[in-house]
């Protein structure tokens, strides 16, 4: 059977079965809306039949059963109004109820006995400082926390949250978070990274979860990042933003000469909602345009085509000296929003979000011949159509159609046959002139990655009952990527004259750009029990991959190339299943504690451009015995299994006053199955590494968090992570360059590279709504690990990882000023990143030293010491203002 047809055809029982899981009633809707439940009653504590629970901007509403208690599903997050009332009773109005994603908000409500009308009563939602009812650790930020902090983007805001570690949670390695926007996938199955960057004025909520998660998640083992958009308004409202800035610092301290410039950052956003003058019919656009340029500059004295005589240290520069940015960034991006609730009980949503960055990765070595740096190219989209269906009180479906869209590449210039890559040849330097500089020549960087994927989502809510909610869904997956080089650059000597040498599929050296389709597919259910004085979360998750690939059937004769041995030929990989249990029970100790508990087993697929990558076993013909085994690099390996890991987490919830709130929580995760590296031996004794799950670690530690509410002018939150994240390998690669550096390979268990013991995150604020507001960040973290080093050269290198960097703290700010001008809400800001100037935060270190300062070898460290980007960025400051209407 054709390999294609094999993969389909296998993959139609999985199909079914999620099917068949949609037929069943189900939960909330995962990731995108919130529940309102309570009690309504009388003044003598007595149930109210019959009573109306109303959100008045929504149109939404429903009655209380004969015991008073309602539940309203499928609700938006941000706040909202609460409309209560019943024939002889006055009328409740509860203001600025503040819904969260994938949270209930207990909402109970007393109404007055009254004979004849009165006047409505008026009074404003107090949410708990502290939900204790959560069984895992979730933070939800909405947009006026955003929108206050000196925060840019979604990453910025993720950032702040304990346990994450530069994009570490909970002491993962990268690509282990499931970035969604509206409860969909963005994530790049080739390196499980997000394919958007969501400037913070597109934000309505965002959702961070950490360790333990429920089973609609998957593809993740260490977190979820759910971004919730900003939707269309019954109203035109308009939102605009500028800024500019520019970095101010000691250019001493930081071995460059101090110049202000204005155009560090530049940012020009605006916003514009209402209907769209069809029934029901709302829209959302945005647009931004930003700018960034790193604050080094590179003069250029050399171009890529100059031709300078290096034998006789003869140059021959022509380039004009003008000041340029060594990295810049250049980005459009938007957001189109389409809904419709026309029709009766249903909502159709029409989305397109969009990114475009033109931008030049920053290297010293280019700073007098800026021109032959390679450039890096990025468009993404992601758009797609969601529809949701209310059928009675209780049951919502929704289903969700997506593609997202992502084209990288990395080059100098577009065209292999381009003249310029001719004219100017390879990177030329020369150490008697500046150690850091390419005098001469352009970078032969070719590189390119598209991947295009079809989201297909779709699930089933249910309230069964006051007290339980079930969820049953399926998600499938249809990724098509392609990454590789589109030909290749080599020079060669031919009768003394150098000639440039262009090859284009030429496998198994020089391989063509590769194309792989593999599938994803997923179903779930989820329990979710709500008594008075108890919480259960119980989910089981299954999920499907196949490669749609082939591997060596004989991995000792990859090749098939070894006289006498077995015969190897291209096999089909597997179709690997994974089921994972989810567990997490809340239980009230008090009205204003609770203790939690989760446990779960996590899965995701590693990267596919690992997978995928340098999977042409045929280059192994020419492997023989006695080669390093690293000669060809680490081979893919398409029948990879899934990674692991399973998390355990117990902690404490407790609303100390209406204003302050404590969480405590413990955690340990136990992973297994990482991407790592083992050596095969072929039938000649000779050795090759590949890709397969060996890579282990764990990680432990405990987490506390303060939360004030805004008394007074002061609010702020105050986080500490202790945490020890240990493991055999920090890079799914790092066993094959101990092996080549002659190191020994095999396991042992060290810290990992990322393990910052202690971190500190303090957010303050001294504000008067609709005045002023003056916020800032601190981040404090302990140094992370190094491998110090007694001498220079081969084997200098002492236990791995054994060493500690300096710690480090940076201070962000922003202060505001509201103004009214008729209808327009007017704010002027001011932004300070990095107040305080850091130099060094978790960078590079001399392993003989142990600093970013100095080495204890500074003729071998000479290049390095000179090199400035060893730094930290320096301090930034902003000026803007925002204008909004009405």
């Amino acid at each position: 059977m054709d390999r294609g047809k094999w993969g389909s055809w296998l993959a139609v029982p999985v199909l079914a079965c999620a099917l068949a899981a949609l037929l069943v009633p189900s939960r909330v809707l995962g990731g995108t809306t919130g529940k309102l439940a309570g009690r309504v009653t009388d003044s003598q504590k007595q149930p109210i039949v019959g009573a109306n629970v109303v959100i008045p901007a929504m149109r939404m509403g429903i009655a209380t059963d004969a015991d008073g208690r309602y539940t309203l599903l499928n609700i938006p997050p941000g706040k909202i109004d609460v409309k209560f009332s019943s024939i002889g009773h006055r009328t409740s109005i509860v203001r600025e109820v503040e819904i969260s994603s994938d949270n209930t908000y207990r909402l109970d409500q007393v109404l007055a006995d009254t004979t004849f009308a009165v006047k409505e009563v008026v009074v404003t939602a107090t949410a708990p400082v502290v939900k204790t009812n959560l069984t895992s650790s979730v933070v939800s930020i909405g947009s006026d926390r955003i929108k206050a902090l000196p925060v840019q983007d979604l990453q910025d805001v993720v950032n702040l949250q304990a346990g994450v570690v530069d994009g570490h949670f909970r002491g993962g390695r990268l690509g282990e978070v499931q970035f969604q926007v509206d409860g969909v996938s963005v994530n790049n199955p080739y390196d499980n990274s997000s394919t958007l960057r969501l400037d913070r004025s597109l934000l309505q909520e965002v959702q961070v979860i950490s360790g333990t998660f429920d089973a609609e998640y998957g593809q993740a083992m260490s977190g979820v990042v759910n971004a919730v958009l900003k939707r269309g308004t019954d109203k035109f409202r308009f939102n605009g933003e500028v800024y500019t800035g520019g970095f101010v610092y000691a250019g001493a301290d930081r071995l460059v000469d101090f110049k202000l410039r204005a155009d560090g950052a530049q940012n020009f956003q605006a916003s514009l909602s209402g209907p769209v003058g069809l029934p029901e019919t709302y829209f959302l656009v945005n647009a931004r345009r930003a700018i960034a340029n790193d604050y080094l500059y590179g003069r250029r004295v050399f171009l890529p085509t100059d031709k300078s005589n290096f034998e006789t240290k003869v140059l021959h520069p022509t380039g004009d000296s003008a000041e340029v940015p060594l990295g810049y960034s250049r980005e459009w991006s938007g957001v189109a929003k389409l809904t419709n609730r026309s029709l009766e009980n249903t909502e159709i949503n029409y989305q397109a979000i969009w990114n475009v960055v033109d931008g030049r990765r920053t290297s010293y070595a280019f700073k007098l011949n800026p021109d032959g740096a390679s450039a890096q190219r990025t468009r993404s989209v992601s758009h797609g159509l969601d529809a949701t269906h209310t059928v009675g009180k209780a049951t919502v479906y929704k289903m969700v159609a997506r593609q997202n869209y992502f084209d990288y590449r990395d080059m100098a210039y577009d065209d292999l046959y381009d003249a310029h890559y001719d004219s100017a040849g390879p990177l030329i330097s020369e150490p008697g002139y500046d150690p850091n500089a390419v005098l001469q020549g352009v970078d032969f960087t070719r590189f390119v990655q598209k991947t295009k994927t079809w989201v297909l989502n779709a699930s089933v809510t249910s309230q069964v009952s006051q007290v339980q909610q079930i969820k049953f869904g399926s998600d499938v997956q249809l990724p098509r990527i392609e990454f590789g080089t589109p030909g290749f650059l080599s020079f060669s000597t031919k009768g003394g004259t150098q000639q440039l040498i262009r090859h284009v599929n030429e496998p198994p050296d020089f391989p063509p750009v590769s194309v792989y389709k593999p599938l994803e597919v997923s179903a779930y259910g989820q329990d979710d029990l709500e008594w008075s004085d108890i919480h259960v979360r119980a989910g089981l998750r299954l999920d499907y991959f196949d490669a749609r690939s082939t591997i060596p059937s004989d991995l000792q004769n990859p090749a098939d190339s070894i006289q006498g041995a077995p015969r190897s030929h291209p096999q089909a990989t597997t179709a690997k299943w994974a089921i994972s249990p989810r567990l997490g029970v809340s239980y009230p100790i008090s009205d204003r504690a609770a203790l939690f508990f989760s446990y779960g087993h996590f899965t995701q697929n590693p990267s596919l451009g690992n997978v995928f990558g340098n999977a042409d076993y045929s280059i192994l013909a020419r492997l023989q015995a006695g080669d390093q085994a690293t000669r060809f690099g680490v081979m893919g390996n398409p029948d990879i299994k899934p990674e692991k890991s399973v998390q355990y987490q117990f902690g404490y919830k407790h609303s100390i006053s209406d204003d302050l709130g404590l969480d405590v929580s413990m955690f340990y995760k136990d992973i297994r199955d990482w991407l790592g590296v083992e050596f095969i031996s072929t039938y000649t004794q000779a050795e090759y590494a590949r890709f397969t799950n060996v890579d282990f670690g764990n990680v432990m530690g405990f987490t506390v968090a303060l939360t004030r509410r805004q008394v007074g002018l002061f609010s702020g939150t105050l986080d500490y992570t202790f945490q020890m994240a240990q493991g055999n390998s920090s890079d799914p690669r790092e066993t094959a360059t101990r092996a080549a550096a002659g190191e020994d390979p095999r396991p042992r268990q060290v810290p990992l590279n990322w393990d910052q013991r202690h971190t500190l995150n303090l957010t303050a604020s001294l504000s008067e709504p609709g005045k002023f507001n003056v916020s800032a960040i601190v981040k404090v973290g302990g140094g992370q690990p190094y491998t110090p080093a007694n001498s220079i050269g081969f084997g200098s290198g002492l236990e791995t990882n054994s060493g500690r960097k300096p710690a480090s703290a940076l201070v962000d700010l922003r202060a505001e000023k509201n103004l009214k001008a008729g209808d327009l809400a007017i704010t002027v800001f001011s932004r300070v990143f990095n107040a305080m100037d850091t130099r060094f935060v978790n960078g590079f270190v001399f392993g003989n030293s142990g600093s970013p300062d100095y080495s204890r070898y500074p003729s071998a460290d000479r290049a390095q010491l000179a090199d400035p980007t060893r730094f930290y960025g320096p301090r930034r400051i902003e000026l803007g203002m925002t204008v909004s209407a009405p």
